[in-house]
């Protein structure tokens, strides 16, 4: 007789041993699992078949491998209406969620006695995946999977997101599936913010993201996209708690990465890592993580392979291709993809102008001295960032392209107090004393900025240029403003300009655009190119961006105006034809 090869073993040694030769790897896990990146799936399959008494049902997982193309559709662009057929990481997620299971005692509701019911390992989905990799789709699609192929009498269905507006995003495609597909679009009756489903009359909503309101609900499938931009946990936690009478309930949640600043995302990233490295024991959760390591280049294409594993269908690799190309030497730009195209977490602000693609703008690095004489009689857009009594104020004029020029030009005048002038010099290390002799930087009696040369500096561009209109941000600006519309400036030529990203996002932008496609012909002026270097922009949720004076680690006055005048520029119709023609 051979010796026992696992004698003098624990018996949970043995326990173990006995399940992994009962449910060896499948084909398709060790298929999978050659392609890097796909790590996660032999860590579930590793974890779930050392839960007490599990087994994985092989016939349920590939018959509904093989049927999701007859019962979904995908909804979008090219895509629409063309069956959804797995790609092999979806194919394992869905193998996974529905193969394994484990026994469960309960007490039958018939008879009163105690039994067992097999159900499944995996209640909780944590996908993390870059952007235009199908997740939102593919939520949709488990959501109905859940909910309506495998529902039960009474379900109930919720998706939410950060706000009400992004959890749509995947009702509207839920709803798009179930048009395409007959069945269930006889089945199921589609509202406004629900869908009904009539065989078992469950009702699946659409949930705001906020926190109240939530209670006494008794989910079976919840949804929820963009982990990332949540505010917190409470909604995951309350509807998680209303699944208790529930046998099969299932937690589908799915994102991106997102900014390091905000702490809920940041809690479900490492919370999802903690559980795939076995920190954290939790074997009812199936994270599912594709990215590139902190450690990888940016610009490696086998790092996009990796952290994209839909990449071919979407993205294509010449989509990443271009959008890597417009991130170099463009932190904010790099940024955007190491968070969208490879799914890492960034800072909540970067640094913004490469001062070599700002340098590289200017046609005469000496120009700026004569701008506002060369450009007399020219349309222009000016802005107005008007400082605290001691700093710097700027004014900036942006002057199209006329002819056959294509640079948008800069006239730009600073102010400083003259009694601060010495002391910024000894303290900031910086040539205050030079650009004052050199023109750059002028300077007003006493020590803060006196607004009256600021407003003489706004009536005499009124006198030399065609200007159609004049930004400003009401802090600190409102003296200014009233005296100069009783200098006789139209009110209508005074625009108000917050400076947050819900205005300044998007003129952050066509800035940004003329500056690295070296449209923006600044003339080199000195002051500009140092506030250049300065400049840093803070993100919001969905990494729209603006200027941040406060993270910014010194001043960048002339940029921000360079931006709202901008702003006010490409809100013109000539304006937006030359943007759409360059």
């Amino acid at each position: 007789m051979s010796e026992d090869p696992l004698a003098g073993a624990s018996t949970v040694a043995v326990e173990a041993a006995a399940r992994a030769s009962l449910w060896p790897e499948p084909q398709w896990l060790t298929e999978l699992c050659a392609e890097p990146g796909n790590e996660w799936a032999r860590k579930a399959w590793e974890k779930a078949r050392q839960v007490p008494g599990a087994w994985f049902d092989h016939a349920k997982a590939e018959k509904v491998v093989a049927l999701w193309p007859t019962w979904f559709v995908l909804t979008d662009d090219r895509f629409a209406g063309v069956p959804f057929r797995l790609l092999p990481w979806q194919a394992a997620v869905v193998r996974l969620l529905v193969g394994w299971k484990a026994p469960t005692e309960i007490i039958d509701p018939w008879t009163g006695a105690k039994t067992f019911a097999h159900v499944r390992v995996f209640k909780r989905l944590l996908l993390w995946i870059p952007r235009k990799n199908g997740k939102s789709e593919f939520l949709a699609a488990l959501a109905l999977l859940f909910f309506a192929i495998e529902g039960v009498a009474g379900g109930q269905g919720f998706v939410f997101a950060r706000d009400e507006a992004q959890g749509r995003v995947v009702l509207r495609k839920m709803k798009a599936m179930i048009a395409g597909n007959p069945r269930l679009a006889e089945d199921a009756q589609p509202f406004a913010k629900s869908i009904y489903l009539k065989p078992t009359a469950s009702l699946f909503e659409l949930l705001t993201g906020s926190e109240e309101g939530k209670h006494g609900k008794s989910p079976t499938v919840i949804a929820g996209d963009e982990m990332h931009e949540w505010r917190s946990r409470e909604v995951e936690t309350t509807l998680r708690q209303g699944t208790g009478t529930r046998l099969q309930p299932i937690e589908l949640y799915a994102s991106t990465a997102g900014k390091k600043t905000n702490p809920t995302g940041v809690a479900l990233w490492e919370e999802s890592l903690a559980i795939l490295d076995g920190r954290i024991d939790d074997p009812a959760t199936l994270v599912v993580v594709f990215a590139a390591g902190p450690e990888d280049d940016w610009r490696d294409e086998d790092a996009w392979r990796r952290a994209n594993p839909s990449l071919g269908l979407s993205p294509t690799i010449a989509f990443l291709r271009r959008e890597a190309a417009l991130a170099i030497d463009n932190p904010r730009a790099e940024a955007h993809f190491r968070c969208y195209h490879l799914n890492q977490w960034v800072d909540g602000t970067v640094r913004w102008l490469s001062v070599k693609k700002w340098d590289a703008c200017a046609v005469d690095a000496t120009s700026w001295k004569t701008a506002a004489q060369r450009l007399k009689g020219r349309t222009c857009w000016g802005a107005i960032d008007v400082s605290s009594t001691r700093d710097v104020t700027a004014l900036i004029w942006l002057f199209p392209p006329e002819g056959d020029e294509t640079k948008w030009q800069l006239a730009c005048r600073f102010w400083v107090p003259e009694l601060t002038l010495a002391e910024r010099v000894k303290a900031d290390r910086l040539p205050y004393d030079r650009w004052k002799a050199m023109g750059a930087m002028e300077t007003t009696p006493g020590d803060y900025v006196d607004q009256n040369f600021v407003k003489a500096a706004v009536l005499e561009g009124f006198n030399d240029f065609d200007v159609l209109g004049v930004g400003y941000d009401p802090w600190n600006a409102t003296k200014l403003v009233a005296d100069l519309e009783t200098e006789g400036v139209e009110i209508d030529r005074l625009i108000e300009m917050r400076q947050g990203i819900a205005t300044l996002g998007e003129p952050s932008k066509h800035f940004e655009r003329l500056v690295y496609a070296e449209l923006l012909d600044h003339g080199g002026h000195p002051v500009m190119r140092w506030m250049a270097g300065n400049a840093v922009v803070r993100f919001d949720e969905n990494l729209n961006f603006a200027p941040a004076k406060k993270r910014s680690a010194e001043k960048i006055d002339g940029i921000v105006a360079g931006v709202m005048a901008a702003g006010l520029a490409f809100r013109n119709d000539d304006a937006k034809s030359f943007w759409e023609t360059t």
